[in-house]
């Protein structure tokens, strides 16, 4: 083995990096493929300095991806001047790349004949979400300074639903009709210069534009050329109604496999086509926000502004706060059991704090067993038993525990019995009320990743103080 097998491989930003004679970081990236602090500090350094060329030569050999990054790591008073810096290196590939805040923050200092000339270089997908968050005014202002062809696509995309397969969705496709032979379709691509040069496989259609079948490069590279393309496609295949939810389209991708699926309206009609590299990014979106939806993070951007962020974290601080309010007076009503025995108020949090992470526990495998269909309808009651077999096990188990160490500790076995049961008790609640409370919401379609924690937490806590001061009293404790 070269005594050089354990160094890492140079990148190749980095190699293009040695023709330069600006003197560079030792490495633009660390070690999990993140920029390195000080290669962002010598680019905000030679901004600052008003040398543009050193800052452009820094940049240059960056991924659009990368310098996407770079913008979301300066801090944003400076953003615009690093982008007026960069110029033409923050071009239509780098915003459709970029934070969805970020993005917008810099779209607001451009003019709409500039937004406009990013949106006619992207695919109608990636100007679709430079375009859709933008005020109507800005919106209509780009619009127009489109060319007439843009606009209608991009228009058409703005008249789906939000996250819909119809906003996702590329309109620059490739699609021939049946009656074509392999020679037909390869002279066919060969010919027309304004086909998509981007795609993966061929969809084939009937007379009224309706898709009957795919057919994949490798296929028709290797078939002769006087086979009829009929006979070499795929007539089974996957059509993505314009209207499904994007999250619902992820599924399919992730269920079948796919690369890339056709795109059909109401009447089964192609109309565009999904590709991977989009759903790719839709799967990482939507798992990121069901966990923030869990916690009452909101969208849980480091970039949204503060005052957005404290309304959203706060209106769910003070729905949970009336929670707390709900199980404080579930504690009142046992004031006179504390008081005979103040050792119940030292206990009594393990409860309802033990329940609270089983609930919890069992809520985040309910809402993400919904989020990819694999909770349904169908086998919803085997869950539930399930959930509860695993609840009473684990209750069972904490409450022998906690009542041993309890009776040893103040030495009094019935205080240790009461806890064991109580524990058991709010254990099995926990377990139903974090998989009831979620698929209750789903059949509501009230998303269950929103209100789920709030219910299941209200739960814990009221049955794990109820159970407890409740059993004391019962025991005379």
């Amino acid at each position: 083995m070269s005594e050089r097998a354990d160094m890492a491989e140079p990148r190749p930003d980095d190699l293009a990096a040695d023709d330069k004679t600006v003197e560079q970081p030792e490495s633009r990236h660390d070690e999990d493929d993140r920029l390195r602090p000080d290669f962002v500090s010598a680019v905000l350094d030679a901004v600052e300095e008003d040398d543009r060329d050193r800052a452009r030569d820094l940049v240059s050999p960056l991924h659009p991806a990368d310098i996407a990054d770079l913008l979301e790591l300066t801090p944003s008073d400076r953003r615009g001047d690093v982008a007026a810096a960069l110029g033409d290196l923050v071009g239509a590939e780098v915003l459709s790349e970029l934070n969805d805040y970020v993005r917008d923050d810099l779209l607001d200092a451009l003019e709409p004949q500039q937004v406009a000339d990013f949106a006619a270089e992207l695919d109608t997908d990636d100007a679709v979400a430079i375009i859709e968050d933008m005020e109507a005014a800005d919106q209509q202002a780009v619009l127009d300074a489109l060319d007439p062809e843009d606009r209608a696509a991009i228009e058409s995309a703005l008249s789906y639903p939000e996250e819909s397969a119809g906003r996702l969705m590329q309109r620059d496709l490739v699609a021939v009709p049946e009656h074509m032979t392999v020679g037909q379709v390869i002279d066919y691509l060969r010919d027309n210069r304004d086909l998509t040069t981007d795609f993966w496989e061929i969809f084939v259609v009937d007379e009224a534009h309706k898709p009957i079948g795919t057919c994949q490069l490798s296929w028709i590279l290797t078939c002769p050329r006087s086979i009829a393309i009929a006979d070499v496609m795929k007539r089974e295949q996957t059509l993505i109604p314009v209207d499904m939810d994007q999250e619902e389209v992820a599924l399919r991708f992730q269920k079948y496999a796919l690369i890339s699926a056709a795109v059909v309206d109401a009447s089964g009609r192609l109309v565009g086509m999904i590709t991977v590299d989009d759903v790719v990014h839709i799967i990482s979106e939507e798992a990121g926000e069901d966990i923030l939806r869990l916690s009452g993070a909101g969208e849980g951007d480091i970039n949204q502004p503060i005052l957005e962020t404290v309304r959203t974290r706060l209106s769910w601080l003070v729905v949970n706060l009336g929670t707390a309010v709900l199980a404080a007076s579930v504690v009142g009503l046992f004031q006179s059991t504390i008081s005979k025995y103040v050792v119940l108020a030292v206990l009594m949090p393990i409860v309802s704090g033990m329940g609270g992470n089983a609930g919890t526990q069992t809520m985040a495998v309910a809402v993400r067993a919904l989020a990819t269909n694999q909770l349904t309808s169908s086998n919803t009651i085997r869950q539930i038993v399930r959930e509860f077999r695993i609840a009473s096990a684990n209750g069972t188990a904490l409450g022998i525990l906690i009542g041993i160490a309890v009776g040893l500790i103040y030495g009094n076995h019935d205080l240790g019995i009461v806890i064991a049961l109580a524990m058991l008790t709010n254990n099995l609640v926990a377990g139903l009320a974090g998989i009831l409370v979620p698929v209750t919401l789903d059949r509501f379609n009230i998303d269950p990743a929103v209100s789920s924690a709030v219910f299941v937490t209200a739960m814990t806590d009221v049955m794990g103080f109820f159970s407890f001061l409740g059993l004391a009293t019962i025991w005379g404790l």
